[in-house]
């Protein structure tokens, strides 16, 4: 049975993506389906952060076109763009001593007009984002005294401020623990399955991005090598095929999504022993 394809508000086509003479990623064609959670996954430097970066309109592709809305993104200027596109950078910086309230204030930025004041609308927003990201009792808190898991929530909470149905994110769970990771991830997958919001993450565990995620684009040395829903596409081939890695793919036993579990690598370890001759002779353990 032939499937439709997605609809899809962000999409790229035969993208080239470089940085001055070096080539990232090359033929890259992907179209971002709405309404859903996708996951780009891979092992380090294998592209991921740098399409990120294309579809957000940060970087220009050396050839192709990313299309939002059917329109080439880089002819759209950049306040349009974020009024329909939110984006959490890998390593986002905050001036010294902001409190998270201001920070998430700043995601009105966009629909700010000149002569135009603090509105109604703009609070609610801004209250909206502090409840959904569970931020709302340390909205006076200075960012840098918070956790790392709660200044990645500020930080979702001010760019669901900006009130964009699109939402992608560069690595949100660096530098996180288990637990933190854990509430991220949830709250990541309430935002799409509660307020049916698009969002774009690029994940380095696997497990994770398995659970959560509805659609998988799956990355290497540059290239898609597969992509689709986690249970379509995840099996101990691809684990190999992309990450080197012999495992054994099976159901988890909470979600019922692809749960992978690396094989023991069996690596030979040798001393050197005395033969009854007296010669050395190398012993596998």
């Amino acid at each position: 049975m032939n499937r439709s394809p997605p609809a899809t508000r962000l999409s790229g086509c035969d993208l080239r993506l470089c940085y001055g003479e070096r080539t990232v990623a090359e033929n890259i064609s992907v179209a971002i389906p709405d309404g859903v959670f996708t996951a780009i996954i891979g092992p380090n430097g294998c592209g991921k952060s740098t399409v990120l970066r294309a579809l957000s309109r940060l970087l220009k592709p050396a050839r192709g076109h990313v299309l939002l809305d059917g329109k080439d993104i880089h002819t759209q200027s950049p306040r349009h763009v974020a009024r329909q596109l939110g984006l959490l950078p890998q390593s986002a910086i905050s001036p010294p001593g902001i409190t998270v309230a201001d920070l998430v204030a700043r995601g009105r930025h966009p629909h700010a007009r000149f002569l135009r004041q603090w509105s109604e609308a703009d609070e609610a927003a801004v209250t909206a984002a502090l409840i959904a990201t569970g931020m709302t009792a340390l909205a006076d808190r200075p960012l840098d005294r918070l956790s790392g898991g709660q200044r990645q929530r500020a930080w979702i909470a001010m760019a669901l401020a900006q009130e964009t149905s699109l939402l992608l994110l560069d690595e949100p769970t660096t530098y996180l623990d288990l637990a933190h990771q854990i509430d991220l991830m949830e709250l990541l997958g309430d935002l799409n399955t509660r307020q049916q919001r698009t969002l774009v993450a690029v994940l380095h565990d696997l497990n994770q991005a398995c659970r959560h995620a509805g659609h998988l684009i799956a990355m290497k040395d540059g290239r898609i090598v597969a992509e689709g829903e986690p249970s379509r596409i995840v099996d101990a081939a691809l684990v190999e095929a992309v990450f080197g890695v012999a495992a054994l793919v099976i159901d988890d036993p909470v979600s019922g999504t692809p749960l992978v579990i690396p094989r023991r690598r069996d690596r030979a370890i040798s001393r050197q022993v005395e033969s009854p001759t007296g010669s050395e002779i190398t012993e596998r353990l």
